[in-house]
């Protein structure tokens, strides 16, 4: 340590002609700090970063950057001759964490098209739901979203299919239509400009279909450069010179890329850095740290509930984890006693956390090392390119150690959410934006979160809008009542519980079927209570949710 403060730090790197020079512009009548170095567009971040070093490797499939854009260019040629694809428009992705995309991604966001990040777990009438939203004109999909697809029975939008499994697929193939332009074909000319949107991420509400987050070239690429910016930061404060690796800095991506931990944290970050990245299918901790071992991998981003199967699973198999040099987590908080797990674990990585948002292009707040290690229970300090208060009920700032809820503002927030003006005034106030979260700032400006003010579920990292799951439920003919909310889970920190009404005795089981067909998967309640009654209420007439919570909780013990 040097005895230079954080504030220092970044004083530092930002000053005016450092790499990280941060600049403030008015934005739509709101002062805003972007980076002055930061690439214009998606598009020319790609482009500035091909190269011959390692990118994607997935199973036993490798490319290498400037292979993955030569296939993106190929495919964006072909969005644009043979879908009439043009900037502005919607295109959808929605499958597992193929090399497809990657490629996709890069595509569609390097022609000035909106890429629309579907949720892979979604069933078929909320892939409909989604197309519907967004209007996209193509679909990207798999073999697991077609057989879905192929339920929706006006759908209208054209197709490409991932890795068909049969010969029924929607659409054309993938590889078939790339394939039907030479292999150096360049990537279309584009003219695109930092406040141009680029993609759409669906983020559950507390009530209703998640809403589209739209972020612009500029909100993406902020987030890009904070975590950066943020490294730098901890190396000086530490004295701390860059590792010199002799191969291939690498990181592991356990999570899905229609997530933006996924799709920023882990892919976008990689190409400045010229990471690899190592991909799985799903979830496995025994294979994750096989791959740890075997591809010397040096990060891992993930939520709470899968970091600590990865410290049981560095226990149990014994694998060569010394490679690894950072633990990282988000979308979930972690218990105090897995933050230090995690240093007791691994040899030399170090645990860190923070708090973001969809709507934040997953930046807000970021601690790690020894802070983290000192302050288990909080989210850390906020990024150099965001503003951040507590209010109170009325809207009125609140000092440091006052609870209220959090607002944010800068450079990564969204615009707003796609066709959605009422949600937009909710949330949006003179560039401020809502947060929905409880929080506290202690006296050396780390933040705490300790509750909602949302109806939501954060369950492995995946929010759940308890609304949207009760309206679900309502749609059974004999529910005169339901209201769904969270109990605690060991391992996914919460998980979903309901407490239904129905006017004669329901089957578990049925009841389990019926919402099958509405929500996917992990929407469904895993605990559900039955009463004869109805539910209890408060004085001001809502359902009194924590009176049922006790009482689930009560009989699971």
């Amino acid at each position: 340590m040097n005895g230079l403060t954080r504030e220092g730090a970044l004083e530092q790197l930002t000053a005016k002609g450092s790499d990280y020079e941060i600049i403030e512009q008015d934005i739509e009548g709101v002062p805003i700090r972007t980076f002055a170095n930061a690439p214009r567009s998606l598009s020319a971040l790609f482009k500035e970063n091909r190269s011959d070093e390692t990118f994607y490797v997935y199973a036993d499939e490798r490319y290498s950057y400037n292979q993955m854009y030569a296939i993106a260019a190929r495919l964006a040629t072909k969005l644009q001759t043979d879908y009439g694809i043009v900037k502005g428009d919607r295109v959808a992705i929605s499958m597992r964490n193929y090399p497809e995309w990657i490629a996709s991604f890069t595509a569609v966001t390097s022609i000035g098209a909106i890429a629309v990040a579907m949720n892979a777990w979604w069933e078929a009438d909320e892939i409909s739901q989604g197309l519907h939203d967004c209007g996209a004109k193509v679909m990207i999909a798999d073999q697991e979203r077609l057989d879905r697809m192929a339920q929706i029975e006006q759908l209208s939008v054209a197709v490409i299919a991932v890795r068909p499994q049969n010969n029924h697929h929607l659409g054309v193939e993938f590889n078939s239509l790339v394939n039907q332009l030479p292999t150096d074909t360049p990537m279309p000319d584009s003219d695109i400009n930092p406040e141009d949107p680029a993609t759409i991420f669906y983020t559950s509400g507390s009530t209703g279909f998640p809403k589209g987050a739209i972020a612009n070239q500029r909100n993406i690429l902020s987030a890009l450069f904070s975590w950066e910016l943020d490294v730098h930061a901890s190396m000086l404060i530490n004295d701390i010179e860059p590792p010199q690796l002799d191969y291939q800095s690498a990181t592991l991506l356990a999570v899905p890329l229609f997530h933006v931990t996924g799709s920023h944290a882990i892919y976008l970050q990689a190409y400045r850095a010229q990471r690899k990245i190592v991909a799985m299918y799903k979830w496995d901790p025994d294979k994750a740290a096989r791959l740890i071992e075997a591809e010397q991998i040096a990060s891992f981003i993930a939520p709470a509930a899968m970091t600590a199967d990865l410290v049981q699973a560095a226990s149990r198999t014994q694998r060569d984890l010394s490679t690894l040099l950072s633990v990282g987590g988000g979308g979930a908080p972690r218990a105090p006693e897995q933050v230090k797990d995690i240093d007791d674990t691994f040899e030399t990585a170090l645990p860190g956390t923070g708090w973001g948002m969809t709507e934040t292009n997953a930046i807000g707040t970021g601690i790690g090392g020894q802070d983290y290690l000192d302050r288990p229970a909080s989210s850390g300090r906020v990024s150099a390119v965001l503003d951040a208060k507590i209010v109170d009920e009325h809207g009125g700032d609140l000092p440091r150690g006052s609870r209220g809820e959090l607002l944010i503002r800068g450079a990564s927030v969204i615009q707003g959410y796609w066709r959605r003006p009422e949600a937009n005034k909710e949330t949006f106030t003179e560039g401020w934006m809502r947060t929905g979260d409880v929080a506290y700032f202690d006296a050396d400006g780390f933040l705490f979160i300790v509750d909602r003010i949302k109806d939501l579920i954060i369950r492995g990292g995946e929010n759940i809008g308890c609304g949207e799951v009760e309206a679900a439920l309502l749609e059974h003919p004999l529910i005169l009542e339901a209201s769904v909310y969270a109990v605690p889970d060991e391992r996914l920190g919460e998980e979903v519980a309901t407490t239904v009404y129905a006017e004669q005795a329901l089957d578990e089981a049925g009841l389990r079927i019926f919402l099958n067909e509405r929500l996917a998967k992990f929407k469904i309640p895993k605990y559900i209570q039955f009463t004869p009654e109805n539910l209890p209420r408060m004085a001001s007439g809502k359902i009194f949710k924590r009176q049922l919570r006790d009482t689930t909780i009560a009989a699971m013990s």
